[in-house]
């Protein structure tokens, strides 16, 4: 073995250490510790932000749902109120008891449906002020106008005071009362729905940001700590382990690195420093027994023995020195050497076993560090499954929520077609209450004209009557001459009379028919006034019927903007469900990251294995079985494609791809 020697650095020892804090100084377990924790807490901050974020939007969500009802049950509320109106004039003129009895269970309809809206869980008191006023308005509708119009009409003494009460003032101006906290509360209920769904877009915006920034700060964590522990751990081992070699193959010069630290690290470096120093040491001692052996040469044959003893023990402790030289560039950690050294030798050997006792206690001690880094190795896999396992879980509950805004899209819809189709039905009956309107117009001309006929059927009966009455007296007087002329005038008297009788029948006649003419004349003036309120009433129905038809094309628009409103928020949370799906990827991507580690940590170990320690150390070369990946379904397909990040950790996914736990 050639062996080079520098007379320079016989002496060598190893340099004082560094005092003060260095990351570098701290043991092989607390940095795994430190970096474990750093994962640790990084991923407890996301997932707190993460469930923050997504309790925002599940608020916001109940709270739109609890709008729209508001808005469904207010509408109901205000039909029912207008049917109760209407069924209150429709008594008045018809007078008939199935109706009043319509109206009561209406009335009590209508305060059941406002008592249910005001059950609801509304957070916005203008809201609930605005309930509180539509509610007022419809008791004192109720109270002055509805209740006493059915009473007064119910009986004959007061109907006209009732009749009077519907077409009064004071009731038109009740009634717009009403239609006032309609508008203002379907105002109110719109704005509360548009500042829910700004806080809901908030959320969502928020939990997008956070979804990004968290997964973007763990992947960065993690390469970060897994270059932070190679370059502590894995990069001085290995330059300790060149190191080893050229001193083994006799290069003295070479520097042992990593002397200064505090570590295990360190601590092997000082314990190759010793055996550096000693196998020097060897060198000169070689070189010197050398010298020795010339000048015994040259002394005289009287130490010739003495000599000669010296330089068998000087080669005996040269031989047992190169042997465990040999020995311990074999990796041999377990040779001592036990044969007797002379005096002025004895320190040589104790050195040299002391050096190979420190370096086996170190080589232990990194041993028991390459477990502890092949645990901590596993643990951050675990941590970065159970990352994933969360971010799948997030994604379900993402599309639980799509689904969700799915079906209130598909009841706003229907609704808005409800709203339309009522807003046709309104026009149509609107159309037909307009055509009643002109046929009664008409039925009031013919009336009319009846009377005005029936009037000059009077004044032609008064002629006939007249003319009867002055035929009468001229046959009477034609029989008072018939009687002086005497026999002559006897067939003149006979035909007198017969005149005089027909006279009066039609003077009898005529009085009868002018009799049935004047109750012919009440009768249809009677039905020219009936006819006329029946117009009047015709055209009140026909204002109120244009009045739902606005209402219900007020509704019809804001169910058509709430179904518009949910499209997009269904929109958006498809957007955060493909995001989820992108961090799935990229978790999967940091599991890659820990799995190489794995893979240097078993490097590592299998380098430690060459060496002959002497102890029962075995170092785990696999995952620990605590942490085996559960058994899985097959995974469903990804949204996004894994492929798209194009780098050598997605690459590495594929060996640990049994790890993953199914949505």
């Amino acid at each position: 073995m050639s062996i080079t020697f520098d007379q320079t650095s016989a002496h060598h020892s190893a340099p004082p250490r560094r005092a003060g804090f260095s990351t570098t100084n701290l043991s092989i377990v607390r940095k795994l510790a430190l970096a474990f924790s750093a994962i640790v807490i990084v991923s407890v901050v996301v997932a707190s932000m993460l469930t923050r974020a997504l309790q925002q939007i599940d608020d916001a969500s109940g709270e739109l749902r609890v709008a729209s009802s508001v808005l469904a049950t207010i509408g109901k509320a205000e039909a029912l109120h207008l049917d109760r109106s209407n069924i209150a004039r429709t008594y008045v003129l018809a007078l008939r008891p199935d109706i009043a009895k319509r109206y009561h269970d209406t009335s009590q309809n209508v305060d059941k449906t406002i008592a249910d809206v005001l059950g609801m869980p509304i957070t916005d008191k203008d809201v609930v002020d605005a309930i509180e006023k539509f509610k007022a308005a419809a008791n004192t509708w109720r109270v002055e106008i509805g209740d006493p119009m059915v009473e007064l009409a119910r009986n004959a003494a007061t109907f006209d005071q009732g009749r009077d009460l519907a077409a009064s003032t004071r009731a038109s101006e009740v009634q717009s009362t009403v239609r006032s906290a309609v508008a203002d509360m379907q105002a109110e209920i719109t704005k509360w729905e548009d500042e829910t769904a700004v806080l809901k877009d908030n959320a969502i915006a928020t939990a997008q940001y956070l979804q990004l920034g968290g997964a973007g700060a763990t992947i960065v964590i993690l390469l970060i700590i897994a270059a932070w522990l190679s370059n502590q751990i894995a990069t001085p081992v290995n330059r300790m382990t060149q190191a080893m070699r050229s001193l083994a193959a006799g290069d003295l010069k070479v520097a042992i690195p990593a002397v200064e630290r505090m570590d295990e690290v360190g601590q092997m470096a000082s314990a190759v420093q010793t055996f550096k120093d000693a196998a020097i040491e060897k060198v000169r001692l070689e070189a010197e027994a050398a010298e020795t052996r010339r000048r015994a040469d040259e002394d005289n044959a009287a130490r010739a023995a003495q000599k000669a003893e010296e330089d068998r023990q000087d080669n005996i402790a040269i031989v047992a020195l190169g042997n465990g030289l040999d020995a311990l560039s074999k990796g041999d950690l377990m040779h001592r050497i036990d044969a007797p050294f002379p005096d002025k030798l004895v320190k040589l050997r104790s050195d040299f076993n002391d050096s190979v006792e420190k370096l086996q206690q170190t080589m232990l001690s990194i041993t028991s560090s390459v477990k502890a880094i092949h645990a901590g190795t596993g643990e951050i896999y675990t941590a970065a499954d159970d990352l994933s396992r969360r971010t799948e879980q997030q994604a379900a509950s993402l599309e639980e929520t799509a689904a969700a805004l799915d079906e209130i899209t598909a009841t706003v819809k229907k609704t808005a077609e409800g709203a339309v189709h009522a807003r046709e039905v309104v026009s149509t009956a609107k159309a037909d209450a307009e055509t009643s309107g002109v046929v009664v117009r008409k039925a009031i001309d013919a009336m009319g004209t009846i009377e005005k006929s029936s009037e000059q059927i009077s004044r032609i009966i008064g002629v006939i009557d007249e003319i009867a009455f002055q035929t009468n007296l001229l046959a009477l007087n034609a029989g008072v001459e018939a009687a002086r002329a005497g026999d002559a005038g006897r067939g003149f008297a006979v035909v007198a009379s017969e005149v005089r009788a027909l006279a009066q029948r039609s003077a009898e006649a005529a009085r009868e028919i002018k009799s049935l003419i004047s109750t012919s004349t009440t009768q249809v003036g009677e039905g020219v006034k009936l006819v006329a309120e029946t117009g009047k009433a015709l055209e009140r129905i026909v204002v109120q019927v244009a009045e739902i038809n606005s209402v219900v094309t007020n509704i019809a628009a804001s169910a058509h903007e709430q179904s518009t409103g949910l499209d997009q928020v269904n929109s958006a949370v498809n957007q955060m469900d493909q995001v989820t799906q992108q961090n799935a990827a990229m978790v999967e991507e940091s599991t890659a990251a820990s799995h190489s580690l794995s893979q240097e940590t078993e490097e590592l170990s299998r380098q430690i294995s060459t060496f002959r320690l002497g102890k029962a150390v075995a170092v785990e070369t696999s995952r620990p079985s605590s942490h085996k990946a559960p058994v899985r379904a097959p995974r469903p397909e990804l949204k996004v494609a894994v492929a798209s990040y194009g780098s050598n950790a997605a690459r590495a996914i594929a060996p640990a791809a049994d790890d993953w736990q199914e949505f």
